[in-house]
């Protein structure tokens, strides 16, 4: 039997350019098939892009038009949504394309655990889609828009009372939400941490005049001399949807995302022991950072979904589970949620210089050396490249999760094909630049008749 696969949903819901794969009828049908899935009553909101009320609207009519009940949260991050869900709602509905350009939008469908609708369930919606199979209600049974005031509050709320009040007394702050969807929560929970507060396109428009909703070292510029201008601790600056959040120190340089996920995982781990989870494409130094708190990784196939259930079944089977998140910027709090937050990820920064008493510039000058080289190869051969390696390196250690992992005492690899497009990525890392570039030569050599 033939495994099933995605074909519309990829590993963050359904994605694309508005007016070619994403349209109203689209989205539509994707909303009748998650009420005929999931009856009763679901929340919906949006980012900030110009399609938002278009494909909101047009959901809200699929939803209704199977008997659910809508509460329409308007504008607000993907994790605020998430968090409003949350054992309340029979499930939810973002509109959003994440960290894409302003071109695009798409649906991520949110479970009454506030988790992201799996695989199974993904597919189960798109032969719904496909074949027009939906439990539409007869006149007197459609559903209605529920009113229900500001939910986003509860969210700013949820975030702040996961701290020690007033920890932010003494910090100052700027905060880049890139006209996306934390243009106001971020700003209010920081505050509400008693920091001192300067921000920088933090106004929704879905347009994004000032940079890409993918924050970047060129995008982040503004951001970076307003930090030294002002003398700030650090900046935080959000994709499009605010689940991943990244950082500038306070000398305005990029902080790289793993080294994030390193410094906050090893406060994290310094606090509670036990596991943390990631996928296989993350930095070691997360490794290297928590060991010397007894705390240990488990890997994941690449996909935040993928690291939130297993967060929830390590902990199901009665494991300490202490942290978990992506190399990217989006990282996850068990005790709080079960999915990427970014203004979680903020106030924890905060929680961590106040409890350090260091800069973050100092704190990022003192990890470990991590030298990190990535390629992506467009090729339609990726089974065979996977065999190739699978031979070439089968006396490593292999993990097979998802691609292959590579690991060795001083470096590791990872070859991964693309899910959605004909794509092979490579990951190297090593602390030492020469056995990177070593080991990456031994990989391409491997692979090079196929790409």
């Amino acid at each position: 039997m033939t495994e099933k696969k995605k074909q519309l949903f990829g590993t963050n819901g359904v994605r694309g350019i508005v007016g070619e794969l994403i349209t109203p009828e689209l989205v539509m049908k994707i909303g009748m098939a998650v009420g005929s899935m999931r009856p009763g009553t679901i929340a919906v909101g949006m980012d900030t892009r110009t399609s938002g009320p278009a494909l909101i609207n047009a959901m809200k009519a699929g939803l209704m038009a199977t008997g659910c009940d809508v509460i329409d949260c308007g504008i607000l991050p993907t994790p605020a949504l998430q968090y409003i869900v949350m054992d309340k709602y029979d499930a939810g509905v973002v509109i959003t394309a994440s960290h894409n350009p302003g071109a695009y939008n798409g649906v991520k469908v949110i479970e009454k655990d506030g988790t992201e609708m799996d695989d199974d369930a993904s597919i189960e919606i798109e032969e719904r889609v496909f074949s027009n199979n939906f439990d539409l209600k007869e006149w007197k049974d459609v559903g209605a828009v529920i009113p229900e005031g500001d939910l986003v509050t509860q969210y700013i709320t949820g975030v702040v009372k996961k701290f020690p009040e007033k920890i932010g007394e003494g910090i100052t702050v700027v905060i880049d939400p890139g006209c996306g969807a934390a243009y106001r929560t971020t700003a209010e929970i920081l505050q509400l941490l008693g920091c001192r507060i300067f921000t920088i396109n933090a106004y929704p428009d879905g347009n994004f005049p000032a940079r890409d909703p993918e924050p970047s070292v060129e995008g982040l510029a503004p951001l970076a001399e307003m930090v030294v201008s002002t003398g700030a601790m650090f900046g935080v600056a959000h994709d499009g949807d605010a689940d991943r959040a990244v950082f500038i120190d306070d000398k305005g340089r990029f902080v790289e995302e793993n080294k994030e996920f390193a410094l906050i995982a090893e406060y994290v781990c310094s606090q509670k022991k036990g596991i943390l989870v990631t996928p296989v494409s993350t930095s070691r130094l997360i490794e290297t950072m928590i060991a010397p708190y007894g705390c240990n990784v488990d890997y994941t196939a690449v996909g935040s979904i993928y690291v939130a259930r297993r967060m929830r079944a390590l902990l199901a089977e009665g494991m300490q589970v202490v942290f978990g998140g992506e190399g990217n910027g989006g990282l996850i709090y068990p005790d709080h949620q079960f999915c990427r937050d970014g203004g979680m990820t903020a106030a924890m920064m905060v929680l961590l210089l106040a409890a350090k008493k260091q800069t973050l510039s100092s704190l990022v000058d003192a990890l470990p050396p991590s030298v990190m080289l990535k390629h992506k190869f467009h090729t339609g051969k990726a089974t065979e490249i996977l065999a190739a390696v699978r031979k070439k390196f089968e006396d490593d250690t292999l993990n097979e999760v998802d691609g292959i992992r590579i690991d060795r005492k001083d470096a590791w690899a990872l070859i991964r094909p693309s899910g959605t497009e004909p794509l092979v990525r490579l990951y190297v890392e090593s602390s030492d630049e020469s056995i990177a570039k070593e080991f990456e030569q031994d990989i391409l050599s491997c692979i090079s008749s196929f790409i």
